[in-house]
């Protein structure tokens, strides 16, 4: 038997759905699919799939093998692309994850230069207002701002995500600035869906300030609530990474400068560092020099 095409043999039926479908994507006949399979449970000592008619299920012992048939296979895959092509040619796919607001802001631009430099590489970048789950989703990197990651994860810091307060210069001409953090409460506050929805958190002084706010809008998306502001909804806490080219051309306006809201550390979240694929490799350290300890976006703020 061939172990590897085994493998790929039940891969390929997991993320088919179902033997015939596999079949016709690995252009075999279906009884070759089923002796694979059935050679593969011999040689691990277990059933790997339960299989009905109508439904196709992994056992407890298929659920353990798949992740590790998928590793075995990525790294054949290395393997073969480390002597097939020069040695400072990149080839491999990603599938990254990524928040709505930062994917459109900066993600997007720093992904088409990285491919630019290595045109081998092929990234799925899925941009998503939710936590992802790395294994599951087969995810190789997720972006996130966060102060309390996962212990299980391993990351690598990228950069400082700071927000600011800000409306746009209309809403402002009906309303009165706010002089203290304290004001906000009186002014209508547009917040995020998952955090920050009651209270905004500020360092001013040395100590932590905590504000109650409320408002008519809310949304699970930063750039959704940026529009809004910038058409003049009321006042918002947005990202500085999103919020800065809209502040220097003055179709927002900075509020309380002096109240900086808590700062959240950007990371590169990956799964493991075991048999770490060259492409992903490459692209954490892009990531580190491109997005630097004080980034871009902050400057003249």
């Amino acid at each position: 038997m061939d172990r590897l095409i085994a493998m790929r043999v039940f891969v390929t039926v997991v993320d088919r759905g179902s033997q015939s479908a596999a079949a016709d994507h690995l252009d075999m006949s279906r009884p070759v699919i089923s002796r694979y399979l059935a050679e593969l449970e011999d040689w691990i000592g277990a059933r790997l799939m339960h299989r009905t008619t109508r439904k196709l299920s992994l056992t407890a012992a298929g659920n353990e093998t798949l992740p590790r048939c998928r590793q075995l296979l990525e790294l054949s895959a290395d393997m073969q692309a480390a002597v097939s092509v020069p040695a400072d040619t990149l080839r491999g796919a990603l599938r990254i994850s990524v928040s709505t607001s930062f994917g459109h802001a900066q993600m997007a631009d720093a992904v088409s230069d990285f491919v630019k430099r290595h045109p081998g590489v092929n990234i799925d970048m899925q941009a998503l207002d939710r936590t992802v789950n790395l294994i599951d989703e087969r995810i190789d990197l997720a972006i996130r701002a966060s102060n309390d990651l996962d212990p299980n994860l391993i990351a690598r810091r990228l950069t400082v995500c700071r927000s600011v307060i800000c409306a746009s210069p209309g809403y402002l001409r009906e309303h009165p600035s706010p002089l203290r953090v304290e004001d906000l409460s009186e002014h209508n506050c547009l917040t995020h869906s998952y955090f920050g929805k009651s209270l905004w958190h500020f360092e001013q002084d040395g100590e932590q300030v905590a504000v109650p706010i409320h408002g008519n809008i809310s949304g699970n998306e930063a750039t959704a609530l940026m529009r809004a502001t910038i058409a003049g909804a009321g006042v918002a806490m947005l990202p500085s990474y999103l919020a800065s080219p809209f502040l220097r051309n003055g179709e927002l306006i900075r509020l309380l400068p002096e109240a900086r809201p808590l700062d959240l550390t950007l990371y590169a979240v990956y799964a493991s560092r075991k048999h770490m694929p060259t492409p992903l490799r490459s692209l954490l350290d892009f990531l580190v020099d491109r997005f630097k300890a004080e980034p871009d976006w902050d400057e003249n703020l």
